[in-house]
């Protein structure tokens, strides 16, 4: 059975910054493109940001328009662990994240709560 764990979030003010962690079981960690996504109070879940496998371009990584400047997602495929790097946090980026692969196929972790306020 896979196993996500995400952990790293906490309480930030607006400006600050935060590094979320996904610890993976398994061994297909590296030939999966992986995704970070969040989900608000209220609102859907939303990708925010994806990396590819290293099958792909592990280089490459797409974003929302909505952290896109901000955020920056990677990942270590010996240590089978995916990151998010959030800088200058908003409100907005109030929500639970929670990593899972580009097609969110996975079972889902608990998440992280990430809360952004003064």
């Amino acid at each position: 059975q896979v196993q996500l764990v995400e952990s790293g979030g906490g309480l930030a003010q607006p400006g600050g910054s935060l590094r979320l962690s996904c610890a993976t079981s398994g061994s297909f960690f590296s030939i999966t493109a992986w995704a970070w996504y969040r989900q608000a109070p209220g609102q859907e879940r939303e990708l925010v940001a994806s990396v590819g496998s290293s099958f792909g371009s592990s280089d490459s990584r797409t974003y929302a328009d909505s952290v896109k400047g901000r955020f920056t997602i990677s990942r270590d495929n010996a240590a089978k662990r995916l990151y998010l790097q959030m800088n200058s946090l908003k409100p907005e980026d109030t929500a639970v994240y929670y990593c899972n692969d580009v097609r969110g196929g996975l079972p889902w972790g608990q998440g992280t709560q990430v809360t952004v306020s003064s």
